[in-house]
């Protein structure tokens, strides 16, 4: 219940309500990608992991629930991030429980457009991370980090945890060198 609860804890926020195509990157068992395209079926998503065992289960329970409006998708995002229909071609990234900001940030500001948003779920205190990715963020596109407390955190019974979530507009292009090649940005963040 908690994993679900926090998934759907961005439901009401301007950024989702504006988004059409989504992008969860790190999805695990497909939290928050698979709650969120069950919240929004006019949305278009895409989950992505770099295990495909975990995209196949994802598959299979998207198949079997009958959600049409989802893609699951096997890859790193310092892969996929580069090729064209990914690069730059959405409107938000989402991303929950994957990295630190430098390195997470390197991983999902190519794969938004200019104007569009990341959304990295976060817990109590995400200060210290974001000054650590201060100099990242802006070198990849995005512009100041906004801390706000979702719209639904501590609305929904039996939900008491206290998450953040950072949110970054993407301010212009991310320069083409970035993301650097697999393992470079959880190896040696941007500092």
């Amino acid at each position: 219940m908690k994993h679900y609860a926090d998934s759907l804890s961005l439901a009401g926020e301007a950024f989702i309500k504006d988004a059409n195509k989504i992008i969860d990157v790190g999805t695990g068992a497909g939290f928050p990608g698979v709650p969120l395209a069950v919240m929004y079926p006019d949305k278009e998503f895409t989950v992505m992991d770099s295990l495909n065992k975990r995209i196949k289960i994802i598959t299979e329970t998207v198949d079997k629930l009958g959600i049409t409006n989802l893609a699951a998708v096997h890859g790193r995002a310092e892969e996929l991030a580069r090729m064209n229909g990914y690069r730059e071609a959405y409107d938000l990234c989402v991303s929950r429980a994957v990295a630190n900001m430098s390195t997470l940030s390197e991983y999902c500001l190519p794969f938004v457009k200019k104007g569009g948003y990341f959304v990295a779920y976060k817990g109590p205190d995400p200060v210290d991370e974001i000054k650590k990715a201060g100099h990242a963020i802006p070198i990849l596109g995005g512009g100041k980090p906004l801390i706000e407390k979702p719209f639904l955190n501590g609305k929904i019974e039996g939900y008491d945890t206290d998450h953040t979530i950072v949110i970054i507009k993407k301010e212009k292009g991310t320069p083409k060198k970035y993301p650097r090649k697999a393992g470079t940005p959880s190896r040696d963040p941007l500092k």
